[in-house]
């Protein structure tokens, strides 16, 4: 099945291209170490990765604020693991972090083939809800913002995805026709649900392949793409 009406296509970033897991486990083998914090990283990120995905919903949910977001997962994470952290050193770390993140540059598997493969016939779109001063870092230092013409935000947009309004804004800055978008993206939530609400038609990539039956079309690997587009 080819999607032959589809013009513009829409990534979300993390987890969907760019490599969030791997980089984000480099990144803190380094600030860990500077921050003379004596943990094994493989422990401590055990604990942090389902508390920070707790923490990016509530922050997606607007229930809390960027600020808490950055400090309460690390907070929350010494505190599982009952590690005394001072303040200012969860502060230190939370800083490092966003600045060392983007300096670590993997893609998920096939990223360069897939975006290669697209270019030619489509429109290439970013939609993420990370921080923009970030996301714009990882798109560039991975070399791979040359493959996108618009780039939208949630800070940009003023809400987060599934919100439609960052989906209409998107749409707005590469003057396209939901009916001849596609979204692709790692959340259900987030990328497939609100891509269906403001009309656009959506593939979930399956990142963690749980294989769940969802009432979408799933893929598990990005070159997978090259059997609908």
């Amino acid at each position: 099945m080819k999607f032959d009406n589809i013009q513009h296509i829409y990534f979300d970033l993390d987890h969907t291209l760019w490599d969030f897991d791997k980089n984000s486990a480099l990144t803190f083998e380094v600030i860990l170490k500077q921050e003379k914090i004596a943990v094994n990283v493989a422990e401590f990120l055990e604990v942090y990765v389902p508390i920070n995905s707790n923490y990016w919903e509530l922050y997606r949910d607007d229930k809390i604020s960027k600020e808490s977001l950055r400090t309460g997962r690390l907070k929350d994470s010494f505190d599982q693991l009952k590690m005394e952290i001072h303040p200012q050193v969860i502060d230190n770390l939370s800083v490092k972090y966003l600045e060392f993140l983007p300096t670590y540059n993997h893609l998920l598997e096939d990223t360069i083939e897939i975006l290669e493969y697209l270019k030619p016939n489509y429109q290439l779109h970013i939609i993420t809800n990370g921080f923009e001063e970030i996301q714009n870092d990882k798109l560039r230092n991975s070399k791979i913002s040359n493959f996108f013409q618009t780039i939208t935000t949630s800070e940009e947009a003023g809400v987060k995805k599934p919100h439609s309004k960052i989906f209409e804004l998107a749409l707005e800055k590469a003057s396209a026709a939901a009916s001849n978008s596609m979204m692709i993206g790692d959340n259900f939530e987030a990328d497939i649900l609100g891509a269906k609400n403001a009309g656009m038609k959506f593939i979930y990539f399956d990142y963690y392949q749980k294989r769940q039956a969802l009432d979408c079309l799933q893929i598990q690997k990005l070159k997978e793409l090259l059997v609908y587009l």
